[in-house]
């Protein structure tokens, strides 16, 4: 899987909530005008997550503001997007979401390489209180370590 060079968003809230165990590139079907909008940057994946309804995952909630040059015919910033998956991975997907508090959150979107839409999926079990403070915690002290290290080599 290529690195996208600047994703059009990311969902740091994502991983501050969850612990993301496999993440999972998925395509996504959009309108004319969420693609231009998309180019503009003008996403929000912040509360948004997947869902699987009837063998398609469908992601809900997702903001996508409605383009500033489109007509009447201009997409709806709330409707549920569908995601292009094989069935295959549907059905692990599906599978692993049964599990006790697993959920599907998008973690990035970009365009990839061909210019086509792309959403990275992960597969997360959410974070307690004590775990999130825990995580800040660790970022501090490797902060701490890194800047020690830094005038160490001055």
């Amino acid at each position: 899987m290529a690195r996208p060079e600047k994703p059009v968003a990311e969902n740091r809230k994502a991983r501050h909530d969850y612990f993301i165990d496999e993440v999972v590139e998925a395509g996504i079907v959009l309108t004319g005008t969420e693609v231009k909008s998309m180019r503009m940057g003008r996403v929000n994946l912040r509360d948004s997550f997947a869902r699987v309804v009837g063998g398609e995952i469908f992601l809900i909630n997702l903001h996508i503001a409605p383009y500033d040059k489109g007509n009447r015919w201009n997409h709806e910033p709330y409707r549920d997007r569908k995601l292009l998956l094989h069935k295959e991975q549907i059905r692990d997907l599906a599978a692993r979401v049964k599990q006790d508090g697993m959920t599907l959150v998008p973690v990035r979107m970009y365009f990839d390489k061909r210019g086509r839409a792309k959403v990275l999926l992960g597969v997360a079990r959410g974070k307690k209180q004590y775990d999130k403070r825990h995580t800040m915690h660790e970022r501090e002290v490797e902060r701490h370590i890194d800047r020690v290290m830094k005038d160490r080599r001055r």
